[in-house]
């Protein structure tokens, strides 16, 4: 191992943080017309900032600082002024009841909470004393402690949310909807698994990052800790998305509707709780350059279907007896789920650039060429990524080419099916339902393979050194299980 971490005995121990949520809103609908309705808001929400019953708060007030500020405040209050007014309309063109124009925007805060904070409160020295001894067994003494980073001074967090949707019906018992729905987020939480390493000292003439030469020769940002987690609210974030909806009610108790979102959502960071919250994350992002963070969230699905069948069965209206119940109260349904993979990073194992942090990002090259076109490949598991399209960089301090989440997993396709039999008993004024339910999930027992995981380090194509990886490229797990039945019984009343 490059390093080692433990805590020193006693010094895990509680900690009561305490903060108060007040919130208060004003609402009100508005009818100018008989077919236009407006939907006026405005709310207040505020938090106070953490604090904690002992005091045990840590944080650095500069990353470089080499006493860390103890107690309260923890950082500045960024929530006084959350005014967030919302506007919402509902039209109908025609007046005649088949159509619907609805819309709205709004300002929604995300507060800062416990869970942002969550582990840099519990783990911070001089109330927790973990260590990072940095070559191995004949280094373990405690070298440096683990300290935290909270931005002192936060911006107001926030969130635009807007949406737009068109609702007709088509003929009877047939309506169809198309929406836009889109938000911006500002001054987005951003957390990191640590902000010590070394930076970068300029750019190469294709202007990529580059680190000292030799290898490891830099200075860590704070040679006084060894990792320094990080909170800081410095990430943006856009969505927008284009939405389709059908349902149709048939006769004979059958019902279908189906949905199609065409969605892309981009920023500078997916983390909140931690630096690798996602599966696919990447778990220090450079905190120095948003736009080299900038790239496909983490939770990205451009393509995204659901169609769902539910079918109440005729039963025999004059059969008595076994026969009439054996017949009737039946339900057959169906959910049909289809969507494009999730993005994930090709990445560079150990420390190539010299960073000297208790974790740390590199990028490989992307190389061009015939069949480089692409970067994957569909349908093969044991070599999804096109190792043969990416290369290392020279020299290896030189950050690459690669850019965050700019390769996407397998898409996903499965079916569940599920049969109901309802068995009506009268209990007094009450009726009884004794559901007997049969639902099986992925019933065509598909393989949905999951994106190459990067915890699984088959997202890490190179060592430190170059050396490619037998691992590089391989799939090794999958979205969804196996096919499993399940029997229940469901008693309504």
């Amino acid at each position: 191992p490059r390093n080692l971490s433990a805590a020193l005995p006693g010094t895990i121990t509680p900690r009561d943080v305490r903060q108060w949520v007040i919130g208060a809103y004003v609402n009100d609908d508005y009818r100018p017309k008989p077919n236009l309705t407006l939907n006026l808001g405005l709310r207040y929400e505020m938090a106070t900032i953490p604090s904690e019953k002992d005091g045990k708060l840590s944080t650095l007030l500069k990353m470089s600082d080499a006493v860390p500020h103890t107690g309260d405040p923890y950082f500045t209050n960024p929530t006084l002024k959350n005014f967030e007014p919302r506007v919402g309309f509902a039209w109908d063109p025609t007046g005649s009841g088949k159509t619907a124009i609805r819309g709205g925007v709004g300002i929604f805060d995300v507060l800062p909470l416990p869970y942002q904070y969550e582990l840099p409160v519990l783990f911070a020295a001089p109330f927790f004393q973990g260590y990072f001894p940095s070559v191995g067994f004949s280094q373990l003494s405690a070298r440096t402690f683990r300290a935290a980073y909270i931005e002192p001074n936060p911006k107001r967090n926030y969130v635009y949310q807007y949406n737009v949707n068109v609702q007709r019906e088509l003929a009877a018992n047939l309506t169809v909807l198309v929406a836009y729905a889109g938000s911006r987020g500002l001054n987005q939480a951003f957390r990191a698994d640590t902000v010590n390493y070394v930076l970068p000292t300029g750019k190469d003439a294709a202007g990529n990052y580059t680190w000292p030469i030799p290898r490891g020769s830099g200075t860590v940002i704070n040679p006084n800790y060894s990792r320094i987690d990080g909170l800081m609210w410095i990430n943006d974030s856009y969505y927008n998305s284009l939405q389709f909806q059908l349902k149709k009610r048939m006769s004979h108790g059958l019902q279908v509707q189906g949905s199609y979102t065409w969605s892309r959502s981009i920023d500078t960071g997916s983390a909140g709780l931690a630096g690798d919250t996602f599966v696919n994350s990447v778990k220090v992002l450079p905190f120095f350059d948003s736009e080299l963070r900038k790239g496909p969230s983490d939770f990205n699905l451009t393509h995204n279907a659901i169609i769902n069948v539910m079918w109440a069965v005729p039963g025999a209206q004059t059969s008595a007896g076994f026969k009439g119940w054996i017949s009737s109260g039946w339900q057959v349904g169906s959910i049909v789920s289809l969507s494009s993979g999730s993005p994930f990073t090709p990445i560079i194992d150990g420390d190539p650039l010299g960073m000297n942090g208790s974790a740390q990002f590199a990028f490989p090259n992307v190389l061009g060429g015939p069949g480089c076109d692409t970067l994957v490949n569909p349908g093969n598991p044991a070599h999804y990524i096109k190792t043969e399209c990416f290369a290392m960089p020279n020299p290896t301090t030189t950050l690459g080419n690669v850019r965050r989440n700019s390769l996407v997993g397998p898409a996903l396709a499965s079916m569940d099916l599920s049969f109901f039999k309802n068995n009506y008993l009268k209990k007094g004024s009450e009726r009884l339902n004794v559901q007997l339910r049969a639902e099986i999930f992925n019933v065509l027992n598909r393989d949905n393979f999951a994106a190459p995981c990067g915890t699984c380090g088959s997202t890490s194509l190179f060592d430190q050194n170059g050396a490619p990886l037998a691992t590089a490229g391989q799939i090794t797990g999958t979205q969804t299980t196996a096919r499993q039945v399940q029997l229940a019984m469901k008693i309504i009343f």
